[in-house]
């Protein structure tokens, strides 16, 4: 882990209410595998920096962020309250400043931290699940798979097509099923509907979103017994593992998120103990 000032390549509003931002941090960029994520300092009056999961790396010197900005999103939407999974990243001051730096401002990272995913030798079919803004850490893990040469299915859900993370953004090779709970794009509903369809051929699953999407994988995974691999978003306090702020209970104990997560082992969590 290394504490490395940054310059900003780019900020563009990919998604309405959700930001991507690339820095040029080789340092991180080399060591960074798959689920892990950088603390970034979000203005000098904000204490905490906030857990950022790494999104994409280019060129072995370049990190992408995608975080959403809650304040952005409420004030775009007019229906029903939202959804805790469109905030899971971020949410509040910190992200609102994040999301108005400029190119070649600088940002303070700290990273890269966490356990990451584990992609196993055998394993050739990967079945990975977005559900909204859970795609940040999987793009990067699908880059990944696909250098290895594995194949790569993606179930990508959002509550409406204007929160849909945009196809052209993902690396080539993937195959993708779009839902959306509206029917604005794809096939109406989540992506736990079309789930029993693929769970079959996959050696793996990997997956990111809300609560709800576990629970009805962990119904999967007890009928199919796949191993299933999950990046839990919950709230940070220090990022380093020293304040316990994200401990939750595992079959294997208390585990820090920070440290020992985020991502673990669907059969180890204790889903009802936790809090995303």
């Amino acid at each position: 882990m290394k504490q490395v000032s940054t310059t900003i390549i780019s900020n563009i509003e990919l998604i309405q209410g959700h930001h991507l931002i690339c820095v040029e941090a080789p340092d991180i960029a080399v060591a960074a595998q798959p689920g892990q994520f950088v603390m970034v300092r979000c203005e000098e009056k904000l204490i905490l920096r906030r857990p950022l999961s790494i999104h994409q790396v280019a060129h072995q010197s370049q990190i992408h962020f995608l975080f959403a900005v809650p304040s952005k999103i409420n004030r775009s939407y007019s229906g029903t309250p939202l959804r805790k999974v469109e905030a899971v990243v971020g949410k509040g001051q910190g992200t609102l400043w994040l999301s108005q730096r400029q190119k070649d401002e600088r940002l303070d990272l700290l990273g890269p931290s966490g356990h990451g995913f584990f992609i196993e030798t055998g394993s050739q079919n990967l079945l990975l699940l977005a559900g909204g803004i859970g795609i940040a850490p999987l793009v990067f893990l699908a880059q990944q798979a696909l250098n290895q040469h594995k194949s790569v299915t993606l179930l990508l859900g959002a509550r409406t097509k204007t929160w849909l993370y945009p196809l052209e953004h993902l690396p080539k090779g993937i195959k993708t099923i779009v839902t959306t709970e509206d029917g604005s794009a794809g096939q109406k509903g989540m992506i736990t509907d079309v789930l029993p369809d693929f769970v079959a051929l996959a050696d793996q699953i990997f997956a990111c979103g809300p609560k709800a999407m576990y629970q009805a994988l962990d119904t999967q995974r007890q009928k199919a017994k796949k191993p299933i691999q999950v990046s839990l978003e919950v709230r940070m306090g220090c990022g380093l593992g020293a304040c316990y702020g994200c401990g939750i209970k595992t079959a294997h104990g208390m585990k820090r998120v920070c440290q020992d997560g985020p991502v673990f082992n669907l059969n180890d969590i204790q889903l009802q103990e936790v809090r995303i």
